[in-house]
């Protein structure tokens, strides 16, 4: 039975952590793909499960190394989250330094990110750990106060790193997004270590689901005219997207 199949793929993913979907097929080899990824979808609108590319995740495993508030945030957009790591993780090059941020949306581009020779600087503890599962990729925390809604780490002494480190690109994401206002977050702190990053990095490419438009949080940290490429998904509207192009932004 359906009911059945589904409990038994939420205790699998409680139990491994995370499974393709070609490893569900071996679970159930009677069920073809496109129901398997139904029932996934289901377990993630129940909030038990988190999809990434290939597969999913169980809740209780980003839970190990997280909070409920990084948790929920994590479950929500998950699509367009996913869509917008995977055209990030395709502009990454070999060999080349970057700086991460620690954002939830950072953390699928942390998943989909080619196992490669390159060096990530980043402040996000989960996306740590997932980059440090991959042989080829050499992590470097920043360190500082730990914020536990995002998971990620800032301190005013990121000056004083930075000054001695080295990134040609920083990829990184907001909040909150509106013309005026530009790009927003939560925490001044977390606020002044991307603007610290935005000032070192040569390139600037900005992750934004479009449920972030429209909005505004207390912190601005990049005003639009400062970034290079925007990273977003199929639901950007037109008016928004030939406002960034006359600014000679690139938007994927």
């Amino acid at each position: 039975m359906k009911r059945d199949r589904i409990e038994e793929i939420a205790e699998l993913l409680d139990k491994r952590g995370k499974l393709s979907l070609e490893q569900l097929d071996e679970f159930f080899p009677d069920v073809s793909q496109m129901t398997l990824r139904r029932d996934l979808l289901l377990l993630e609108q129940q909030g038990r499960i988190i999809r990434v590319r290939g597969g999913a995740m169980s809740v209780k495993e980003v839970q190990k190394i997280s909070g409920e508030p990084y948790v929920k945030k994590a479950t929500i957009h998950t699509d367009e989250k996913i869509i917008i790591a995977e055209k990030a993780a395709s502009l990454i090059d070999e060999g080349c330094s970057l700086f991460i941020d620690g954002g939830t949306t950072a953390m699928y581009l942390a998943k989909n990110f080619p196992d490669m020779n390159v060096h990530v600087f980043t402040n996000g503890l989960a996306v740590a750990m997932e980059l440090a599962k991959k042989k080829n990729i050499n992590v470097t925390m920043v360190g500082g106060q730990v914020m536990r809604e995002n998971l990620s780490t800032a301190s005013p002494l990121a000056k004083d790193y930075f000054n001695n480190t080295n990134f040609e690109l920083a990829i990184i994401s907001a909040s909150a997004f509106t013309p005026e206002n530009g790009f927003s977050c939560t925490s001044q702190i977390e606020a002044d270590l991307l603007k610290m990053v935005r000032e070192k990095a040569k390139s600037l490419y900005m992750m934004l689901d479009s449920s972030k438009i429209g909005k505004v949080q207390p912190y601005t940290f990049t005003r639009m005219e400062e970034i290079d490429v925007l990273i977003t998904d199929g639901n950007l509207p037109s008016d928004m997207k030939q406002l960034f192009e006359q600014k000679n932004i690139v938007v994927m």
